[in-house]
């Protein structure tokens, strides 16, 4: 066992941690952790086809001209709840107010102070816990993180794209998959000139 997974199963029988004591912590390791209802959670290594995923996305966005300073990868993001949780997207597409917001930040992090970003993506992990914090514990937090449109789930394991839009305080989820157009306001505001298929996304 690493001293990561060590250093995690030890902590799971401890104290929830504070959000400052998250912030804090160091097991002096490379290894990154999420903070999920006030408990470390080690994020496991990233897999070939995610990480393409996400490289794709970034240079489509790119291409549809999104400034580089408002597309990050593992940007970490604070969701509100009873318990301090701390998410670490796939990708994000900041706000232009929440770029200069975090302008010369010591960590990329995005506080609960701070502006929502406009999108996040979640690429699922093979793994009945991952995909089920994708599609149920993460929507609820985006959702209350006030996150507007723009939820994506890209899963190649069922090979669907689900994008959510926050309609009246809650999300409302449409599913693309195949040659299937993916409808979303946020691609229709930056004015695409050719349609982004689910497929195109996962890479088939």
């Amino acid at each position: 066992m690493t001293n990561a997974l060590m250093q995690l199963d030890a902590n799971e029988t401890s104290a929830i941690m504070s959000l400052q004591e998250f912030l804090d912590y160091d097991d002096g390791t490379d290894a990154r952790y999420e903070l999920e209802n006030g408990r470390l959670l080690l994020m496991p290594s990233e897999s070939e086809i995610n990480r393409r995923i996400a490289i794709f996305l970034i240079a489509y966005f790119l291409q549809l001209g999104i400034p580089f300073y408002r597309l990050t990868e593992k940007t970490e993001v604070a969701t509100s709840g009873m318990r301090p949780t701390v998410r670490i997207p796939d990708l994000m597409v900041l706000t232009e107010e929440l770029a200069q917001a975090m302008q010369g930040a010591t960590r990329s992090i995005v506080m609960l102070d701070m502006p929502p970003p406009q999108l996040v993506v979640e690429v699922v992990s093979p793994g009945g816990k991952s995909e089920q914090r994708d599609y149920r514990y993460k929507r609820s937090q985006y959702q209350a993180r006030e996150i507007a449109e723009y939820y994506w789930i890209v899963d190649p394991i069922q090979q669907k794209v689900t994008v959510f839009s926050l309609v009246a305080g809650l999300y409302e989820e449409s599913v693309f998959t195949g040659d299937a157009a993916i409808v979303s306001p946020f691609l229709s505001e930056l004015g695409q000139e050719s349609e982004l298929t689910a497929a195109q996304v996962l890479q088939i």
